[in-house]
């Protein structure tokens, strides 16, 4: 949650700020603020709501300098006003500092340092955090230490993180300590980025694309001081150590809407491309299996495994449904998926041979990072299924594989789903092949995946009459969404979606479930989504859909190509290609995608940024 933005150079600041804040934007929007140096007195500019109400704030009142930090908020200590927006002052102004994360002690702190006379302006945490650097500079000041001295400020951030409990990303400037940044980190996400002469730092990558492609990812507990000649890095435990440098890939055009309106619909119509990427190079012609070295486990060891567990949030949790279905059925390996935010907290009973997997685009989400540290806690191997490179979970899992599907901006993760459902059926795969799955079987598998980029393409021809489809049934409250087995998970997820960017009340079932509850919620205002392609279990979903219509249900259907009898029956019925049914979830998501943003455009809804929502949840 929150974005953060930090500079140190000669650049003119407030318009570099500006822009990483607009790019940071899907991190959170409902204030923006940033804090300029100009080498005598920092300046504040801070709004409540968009970005674009900060940028004609500064146009209004411009600042200069060359050293500044920025942040767009999402909120969770205090009302969304401009006084509790970021950045935040501290003592009488010689502390200017942004935060992410949650302090959970917060309300001791401001009562002890409201005892020795600090004054609050904010319901925050984060200002606690600004005042308690400036009681301890102050300290550190009165024992002697030279106020000019960047030591001095460190130190006094140092005494600082030892007494917050709960999680942070911090970015501060100090008044009378020109060209300098200092950054820390524990459990909110913060790289830096590493230039000629100037540095960035940011909650993530994007604000630094096509000004540096050098990065330092921090580690938790990792100090960096930053001017424009240095960088220094330090630990608390390790004392100072070396960055660790990467290369980002990341280019100009994952942050491009090109010709598209909103992010959500570009990622949408991505999603061909990024199957691609998620299987180039990852299946064996020779083996007629899935190649997944990022696994780190011999076949000998895949062997042992006799049981996996998922553990993901969201939409990931329902790509993790798709992979339960599919490992079963392929691997023949016993599958849980577990709610990262559940499994954090129980003393769940895991065997020697349990195989571990978190699942997550962002890879910083802050449930299912504590999930993974848990369980690697108790002595259990740890992999994940994740898209960015550099992110924690990627960095501390034991293995595991990467989506490559590019960034994904919009809120409501698309092609993510798509990607992880893609990973899962290799990782089924490969296990699959490593048992029982003979040759011939994993060949045919193989063909199938490598249809899957055409499939999608084709099912994405259906975008006009979605369109339609929505235009009809926009002003509807209530949607129930209908499928069984590998469309079970679709359901749940095409409600997600709705729920999610429309503000519309949906829920997902198995079909066969409407008759013990859920059909007395149907009737003439209640459209009912049936997932209802063409498979072994189809005629039985059949019969569920004429339960609906006899009751009056409107019924929207996704179903495959030329099936005349389904079209018959639904009120709209929305054709996809067929394929088989382990894969299907890929392919009957898109038009609940494409459902779901066009209802939310048509009710005056931002999709990109659907309210309360933030693209990476790093607070718990």
């Amino acid at each position: 949650m929150c974005g953060i933005v930090g500079y140190v150079g000669s650049r003119k600041v407030s318009d570099l700020l500006l822009e990483g804040l607009f790019r940071l934007e899907y991190r959170g929007y409902d204030s923006a603020g940033i804090a300029v140096h100009d080498g005598g007195a920092i300046s504040l500019r801070k709004r409540a709501g968009r970005v674009q109400e900060l940028a004609r704030l500064v146009d209004e009142q411009p600042v200069e300098g060359g050293v500044g930090i920025g942040h767009t908020r999402w909120a969770t200590h205090g009302s969304v006003t401009d006084a509790n927006s970021h950045p935040h002052v501290g003592g009488n102004g010689e502390v200017v500092l942004v935060h992410n994360g949650v302090i959970e002690n917060h309300d001791t702190l401001r009562d002890h340092l409201q005892s020795r006379g600090y004054v609050f302006q904010t319901e925050t945490d984060t200002e606690v955090v600004a005042h308690l650097v400036a009681h301890h500079l102050d300290e550190r000041v009165k024992l002697g230490d030279d106020p000019g001295e960047t030591e001095t400020y460190v130190r006094a951030v140092e005494i600082t993180l030892t007494e917050l409990k709960g999680t942070y990303g911090v970015v501060a400037l100090f008044r009378d300590l020109p060209e300098t940044i200092v950054t820390a980190r524990l459990g909110s996400p913060l790289v830096v980025g590493v230039g000629e002469e100037e540095y960035f730092v940011a909650s993530d990558a994007s604000p630094l694309v096509g000004y540096t492609d050098r990065v330092h990812y921090l580690s938790d507990h990792e100090l960096v001081v930053l001017t424009p000649e240095k960088m220094d890095v330090r630990h608390r435990d390790n004392g100072r150590v070396r960055p660790s440098l990467q290369t980002l890939d990341q280019v100009a055009d994952d942050t491009d809407l090109g010709e598209f309106e909103h992010y959500m619909l570009k990622e949408i119509f991505e999603q061909p491309k990024a199957l691609e990427n998620a299987i180039r190079g990852r299946l064996d012609e020779d083996a007629a299996t899935a190649r997944l070295g990022g696994l780190n486990m011999t076949p000998r060891q895949l062997r042992r495994i006799d049981r996996i567990v998922l553990t993901a949030c969201g939409t990931s949790w329902h790509a993790g449904l798709v992979g339960e279905y599919v490992i079963e059925e392929f691997a023949r390996i016993p599958v849980e998926v577990e709610y990262a935010s559940e499994l954090r907290y129980r003393n769940s009973p895991l065997s020697e041979n349990t195989m571990t997997f978190a699942i997550t685009q962002s890879g910083e989400t802050a449930d299912t990072l504590a999930a993974m540290r848990e369980l690697q806690r108790k002595g259990h191997p740890a992999l994940a299924i994740c898209n960015v490179v550099g992110s924690t979970i990627a960095r501390e899992a034991d293995g595991g594989v990467y989506l490559r599907a590019g960034s994904e901006i919009g809120v409501a993760s698309t092609k993510a789903f798509t990607s992880q459902v893609m990973i899962l059926n290799l990782l089924a795969l490969h296990l699959g092949r490593t048992r029982h799955l003979s040759f011939p079987s994993g060949e045919r598998f193989m063909r199938r995946l490598r249809e899957l980029p055409e499939k999608v393409e084709q099912a994405l021809a259906c975008h006009e009459q979605v369109k339609e489809v929505a235009a009809r049934y926009h002003a509807f409250d209530n949607y129930l969404y209908l499928g069984r087995l590998y469309n079970f998970p679709v359901a749940l997820e095409g409600a997600l979606k709705l729920k999610e960017i429309s503000y519309v009340h949906a829920e997902g079932y198995p079909a066969a479930e409407m008759k013990h509850g859920p059909i007395a919620l149907v009737d003439e205002r209640t459209p009912s989504v049936f997932v209802i392609p063409k498979g072994g279990i189809q005629p039985k979903v059949m019969s569920n859909l004429e339960e609906v219509k006899a009751r009056g249900g409107p019924v929207i259907a996704i179903a495959c190509e030329g099936d005349e009898r389904v079209a018959e029956i639904a009120d709209e019925t929305i054709f996809v290609p067929y394929v088989e049914e382990h894969l299907q979830p890929i392919v009957t998501s898109i038009p609940l995608q494409l459902l779901a943003y066009h209802v939310a455009l048509l009710r005056g809804c931002n999709v990109d940024r659907p309210r309360n929502l933030a693209k990476s949840v790093t607070v718990e």
